[in-house]
């Protein structure tokens, strides 16, 4: 257990004895890993007996919305006025699945200033976070499977159920692609293997969500590989963008363009893909990678992101059509490591 022995955990636990006011959190744009992390670490809290609240930055994808507790979540954009005097009354505060305070947008102001003691548990590289407790791993598949690693260290084991396994499960699903990457590790198996012991639907949580998307995301994917998808083989890189036009026609909504970068690697000869997804303000942009080239390196350097070897974010401040330039003109200089 990657938590064993840990003086963090000994401290916590003490923390924990009483009744305690806990607000847990995570990142803008929330993904499976971060929702299921979240709302599993809240299942459990509240059958330790503790006031406990989940409060997320914005919106997040319909397909997670049918996760167990889910209508308990607090929509920061929407309320703020309430969570933020929820987030300065807590007397503990979780930061799930972030380790820079600027990755919870909006939300940032009130966690700073609170007076909460602060625990992030995050698997990503190269922590920020000013916090009192750190647990940080970047060795494990996802921050799920560090809920799950962390509920055994409490010692909790007796408040696990469906629900809670159901959660952590579809975090490391999603965060694993289905176990295609960021799963190497023996214990990640362990852990699914723990939580189908109770009984969860893991048949049913893939349909949940890669099998409950809208008739216009199907028609912009489509559109997306036919249209948008520019191929450099000699680069073994693909991209795909997205416009605000684009989206429009196709009533895009939070959650449409998830797992599009995926698709150019099923290419042959593809190693690295990119998908920009046009913002008001800025660009985001998602990249992944077969092998060894590490896109975190490459979206921090060049795209003001991070994240993992195989799976990373960033974004631009230029216009789209800017920032695929720039994209593309970075290509040779990486030519030699695309190739390997």
């Amino acid at each position: 257990m990657i938590l064993e022995g840990i003086q963090e955990i000994n401290e916590i636990k003490t923390l924990l004895i009483n009744r305690s006011k806990i607000v847990i959190t995570t990142h803008q744009n929330p993904d499976g890993d971060a929702i299921g992390s979240t709302l599993g670490l809240f299942s459990f809290f509240q059958k330790m007996g503790h006031d406990v609240w989940a409060i997320v930055p914005n919106e997040y994808p319909e397909f997670l919305q049918w996760l167990p507790d889910n209508k308990e979540i607090i929509n920061f954009s929407r309320h703020k006025k309430s969570a933020n005097r929820i987030i300065t009354q807590a007397d503990l505060i979780f930061m799930l699945d972030y380790n820079d305070v600027k990755r919870s947008n909006d939300m940032m102001d009130a966690i700073v200033s609170s007076k909460a003691r602060k625990v992030m548990i995050d698997h990503h590289p190269f922590p920020l976070l000013q916090v009192d407790f750190s647990l940080s791993f970047t060795e494990v598949s996802s921050t799920a499977e560090l809920i799950y690693e962390f509920i055994l260290a409490l010692n909790g084991q007796q408040h696990m159920n469906k629900s809670i396994a159901t959660c952590i499960y579809t975090g490391i699903m999603t965060d694993t692609g289905c176990f295609s990457y960021n799963s190497s590790r023996t214990r990640t198996f362990e852990i699914v293997s723990h939580l189908l012991s109770y009984a969860i639907k893991k048949d049913a949580i893939y349909h949940q969500v890669y099998d409950n998307f809208s008739l216009q995301r199907m028609r912009l994917l489509g559109y997306s590989l036919n249209e948008k998808m520019q191929v450099f083989p000699e680069f073994h890189t693909a991209l795909i963008s997205i416009s605000l036009d684009e989206q429009k026609r196709y009533d895009f909504v939070t959650g449409d363009s998830e797992g599009f970068v995926n698709y150019p690697l099923s290419i042959k000869g593809i190693r690295f893909s990119a998908f920009f997804m046009e913002k008001k303000d800025k660009v985001k942009i998602s990249f992944r990678s077969r092998g060894s080239f590490p896109v975190n390196a490459f979206s921090e350097k060049h795209f003001s992101g991070g994240g993992h070897l195989n799976a990373a974010g960033g974004e631009s401040l230029l216009s789209l059509n800017d920032t695929i330039k720039k994209f593309i003109g970075l290509l040779p200089k990486y030519i030699q490591e695309l190739k390997a």
